[in-house]
């Protein structure tokens, strides 16, 4: 049973522009890795809007961000690895 409907929640940016989905969310929806899904994300603390992107979740639950993405949500700082991002699951 994949991911039916939408979830949010706050992960730090790990090395690489990844972001791990907690493994209670995985468990509770059972996620499964060939599932689309649609990705939103922002920089917590600071406006910047959201930005989506579909992405597929690793099989170690991870999802990458595309460098483009990130560019857009901060300009200013080129480095954003353990920065927090709220982040939004939905299907897609």
């Amino acid at each position: 049973m994949p991911l039916t409907e939408a979830v949010t929640f706050k992960t730090r940016l790990q090395k690489g522009n990844r972001v791990q989905v907690p493994k209670l969310i995985r468990w509770r929806f059972k996620m499964e890795t060939e599932q689309v899904l649609k990705v939103g994300v922002t920089a917590v603390d600071l406006w910047t809007g959201w930005q989506f992107f579909y992405a597929k979740m690793g099989i170690d639950g991870r999802i990458v961000v595309p460098k483009l993405t990130l560019d857009l949500l901060l300009v200013d700082n080129p480095d954003l690895a353990g920065y927090v991002l709220e982040v939004s699951l939905a299907p897609a």
